[in-house]
């Protein structure tokens, strides 16, 4: 089974409008509400590839029902953690020529349901995936990926953590599956900027020497990189069409990576995830299969 954890679930609610004058009254020519989150749209795109899979994390208030029962609907199953206060995000995007971002802060989230969570992870078995994804609310201690891949250390859990810099570097000693930084990502870790495809290698090497299994760097139109558990360079360039939304485009390709790498073939894999996430980016919501499909014929 697959697990995901979302720590901050949210509500993405996307307008579009000609023109966004600040200070005034400005009315939007359309709308849009997504259910958000690196799990949940990790969750929502490996139901395309009929991979089941249970979200867990933390939702709250109108909201949080909002959230899960929107999940639902694509075809995932939740088992959140239902905080008695507060009301999970709402994450609104302006889109008017460039795009504008206003984040919800999200609830307050106690010690007694950061126990609960815990509880729900003790059930994960031998064989089972575990992927971490996105940034840690203020209200949850710092190196809460590190207790969580430290409690489940002694089982055989394959785990995923799409995280950046220091959420990413203090989880290696619990040799993570897979880890996906971007170039950009890779370069603040060491502190360097990394300008050629040699350099981003050899850093995504080292991340290898330090714990992680595969590491896969994703290059937005340069492509991706991957470096696999043999120490196998593979590239892969990127799909043709027309960028849309770049909101889950990173968590579809850890969906994508995933299901095309069951049967350990990691150039097939990279190349899936480079089409889920494609897929996603061309579009205005999440990736759909028969998208992702099409888009693998040109890889």
């Amino acid at each position: 089974m697959v697990y995901t954890v979302t720590f901050n679930p949210a509500i993405d609610y996307i307008v579009h409008t000609d023109k966004l004058t600040v200070g005034m009254t400005n009315r939007s020519k359309s709308e849009q509400v997504y259910v958000g989150g690196k799990g949940i749209n990790v969750s929502i795109v490996l139901a395309e590839f009929g991979i089941k899979s249970i979200a867990l994390g933390f939702v709250a208030g109108f909201t949080g029902k909002a959230i899960e029962d929107g999940a639902k609907e694509k075809g995932v199953e939740t088992d959140f953690v239902h905080l008695e206060n507060g009301c999970s995000r709402i994450n609104v995007k302006i889109k008017s020529g460039e795009e504008t971002e206003l984040n919800g802060q999200g609830p307050k989230i106690p010690d007694m349901a950061i126990e609960e969570l815990f509880g729900k992870l003790d059930k994960l078995e031998n064989g089972d995936v575990l992927v971490l994804a996105g940034s840690i609310p203020d209200t949850l201690p710092s190196d809460i990926y590190e207790k969580i891949l430290a409690r489940l250390s002694d089982r055989k859990i394959k785990t995923v953590v799409d995280a950046t810099k220091d959420l990413l570097l203090n989880v290696l000693k619990y040799k993570p599956f897979l880890i996906k930084p971007n170039n950009h990502e890779l370069g603040e870790m060491f502190g360097v900027e990394l300008k050629t495809e040699e350099e981003i290698i050899s850093y995504a090497k080292k991340l290898r020497e330090t714990g992680a299994v595969n590491v896969l760097v994703s290059m937005a139109g340069d492509g991706a990189i991957l470096v696999d558990e043999n120490g196998k360079v593979h590239k892969c360039g990127v799909c043709k069409g027309t960028v849309k939304n770049s909101v889950g485009a990173g968590d579809s390709m850890v969906a994508g990576f995933i299901a095309g790498s069951e049967n350990g073939d990691y150039e097939y894999a990279l190349k899936l995830g480079t089409a889920t996430g494609g897929a996603t980016a061309f579009s205005d919501e999440l990736a759909k299969k028969d998208e992702i499909y099409e888009l693998l014929k040109q890889l």
